[in-house]
């Protein structure tokens, strides 16, 4: 019996999906719930599982668009599944074998080869000449060095032979190319990165986004995290790490500021009385941004592990197109990469982004003197149609505030209360 295997549907809206690998050839068996295919969406690449055990016929190549309902293999579940193949293999014995003789190879005739080595005469090596366009050997080292082809340096010397003076001369022409690759290749972007592209254009082509900065002393967190670090670990299983500190200094900055924590349809600004803060973090196949649900009734263990659930099942490929939808804030962290500033842009419909950066020591004025402390930079991109100078600033500030006093705007004066210790 033929199964037909058909593409599920991976969320709403989504009619279509793109073989990006099948992960099995065409005649192979294939177990029940074995990963066969990787199927790329406009929102996430998801991985397809056999529904039978049985040969697989593929019935679709990588890279083709196939709409949900559509059969993309057949399993024949009647096939029994072929044995393992040996790993012994056969080897050849002659009869005399036992008896130590060996069957070599017949000896060449013992007179022709005398007589074919008694005709081979010694002659005379070649008087060494250059063909016109070759360089001497001083010639040709200079050229090497330069980078320069050969064939495009014209010789002086005596049947166009290239002297040394001639390559001292030569100098690489402009559109001359060099003697490294020169190798491109061509590949289709996956519809999960076609789907981001469309998207980030469409956010600088459909929003008035501006970005505002500001700087945060980091030395508080740091204090914190050094003396809580371990402890907190031991008793949740997760690390302290910023990410739980930035998500609450966001939440308490939207309780504040709601209109950044709002989106515009049309004629209409639509706010929430929640807080899904969405996570930007990098996968296999690219940008991922799964969301933190209902981020202000979590704690500081809450947020840290959500954030590693959700980071776990993107790096695995397992993260789903529905914890990735719904966000109303995102909080991109480019300083894992070692990103000093930049200007994240808003991921459509939300109005706002925050947008974290690499910890480097600086000179920062406290108290009236020079001091030198761990500063981030940090920038919030915001859509200007919705959110004014006033609120997009002072969300910022609010942010820095809360990062700057940790113990007091975020853990209520009780730090043990508040990282459950």
């Amino acid at each position: 019996m033929a199964l037909e295997m058909k593409v599920p549907s991976p969320g709403e809206s989504i009619t279509e999906v793109e073989i990006a690998q099948w992960l099995v050839e065409d005649g192979d068996w294939v177990e029940k719930d074995q990963a066969i295919a990787e199927v790329d969406s406009d929102k996430a690449t998801l991985e397809l599982p056999a529904e039978a055990s049985g040969i697989i016929t593929l019935k679709a190549e990588e890279g083709d668009a196939v709409a949900v309902g559509e059969v993309v293999c057949l399993i024949d579940t009647d096939a029994e599944k072929p044995e393992g193949d040996d790993d012994t293999t056969e080897t050849y014995k002659n009869p005399g074998d036992e008896k130590g003789e060996t069957n070599a190879a017949p000896d060449l005739d013992k007179k022709a080869a005398e007589a074919k080595k008694d005709n081979k005469k010694k002659e005379p090596a070649p008087e060494k000449t250059y063909a016109s366009g070759t360089p001497s050997p001083a010639a040709k080292k200079i050229l090497d060095e330069k980078g320069i082809d050969a064939t495009s340096v014209k010789g002086s010397g005596r049947d166009g032979r290239i002297t040394k003076s001639d390559a001292q001369e030569a100098t690489p022409s402009m559109g001359t190319p060099g003697n490294g690759s020169r190798g491109t290749e061509r590949k289709k972007l996956s519809m999960l990165r076609r789907k981001v592209a469309e998207r980030l254009v469409s956010a600088k082509n459909e929003t008035a986004m501006l970005t505002t900065f500001n700087e945060v002393d980091m030395s508080p967190i740091f204090e914190l995290r050094k003396k809580y670090k371990e402890t907190f670990k031991e008793k949740h299983g997760v690390s302290l790490g910023f990410m739980s500190f930035f998500t609450l200094a966001v939440v308490r900055a939207l309780e504040l500021y709601p209109d950044v924590n709002s989106m515009i349809d049309g004629d209409y600004q639509i706010k929430h009385d929640f807080m899904d803060i969405s996570i930007a973090v990098s996968g296999p196949k690219g940008l991922m941004v799964p969301v933190i649900r209902n981020a202000e009734n979590l704690t500081f263990r809450g947020v840290e592990s959500e954030v590693k659930r959700l980071a776990l099942r993107a790096r695995d490929g397992k993260i789903t197109v529905d914890e990735m939808t719904g966000g109303t804030f995102t909080i991109s962290n480019g300083g894992v990469f070692g990103s000093m500033l930049s200007t994240p842009i808003i991921n459509p419909p939300q109005s706002g982004i925050l947008g974290m950066h690499n910890i480097v020591e600086r000179p920062i004025v406290r108290d009236g003197a020079i001091a030198i402390a761990p500063v981030m930079f940090v920038a919030l991109s915001y859509d200007h149609r919705i959110i004014d100078g006033r609120e997009s600033v002072g969300f910022l500030v609010a942010v820095k505030e809360a990062l700057e006093s940790p113990i007091d705007l975020l853990m209520d004066n009780d730090i043990e209360k508040a990282l459950e210790l």
